[in-house]
């Protein structure tokens, strides 16, 4: 069961690590895959960014480390480390004020809500 156990502060760290050595200065890793349910930490460094993308059926995004600034027609939000906001459903990107690590929680699929039967409609009984 251990292996199911992340380090957020551990994952943190060599995100950031990555990013600063990589030439695109971000670095993401999935850790946690079941299902619809994806968990990913990203990490962007000072003036990076995660351009305009299209938003998953249900998605939060929990800042660990640094300042981001998410931007959206709807409007934009600018958080810091330990705040947590609902990803909105349109157009998005995300954009580092200073060296930043992210929680990305995605559903990437929702189930189908059943549709009641047409009124008036007949059920078998037997």
């Amino acid at each position: 069961m251990d292996s199911d156990v992340n380090d957020l502060r551990a994952l943190v760290r060599d995100r950031l690590d990555d990013a600063r050595a990589s030439t695109h200065g971000r670095s993401a890793h999935l850790f946690l895959h079941d299902g619809p349910l994806r968990q990913t930490v990203i990490a962007l460094v000072a003036g990076g960014a995660l351009e305009e993308h299209n938003a998953p059926p249900a998605a939060s995004l929990e800042v660990l480390h640094g300042r981001v600034r998410l931007t959206a027609p709807g409007g934009n939000r600018e958080l810091v480390a330990g705040q947590i906001v609902r990803i909105p459903q349109e157009r998005h990107a995300l954009h580092a004020v200073e060296d930043s690590a992210v929680l990305l929680t995605a559903v990437t699929a929702v189930p189908e809500t059943p549709r009641p039967a047409p009124a008036g409609s007949a059920t078998a009984q037997g």
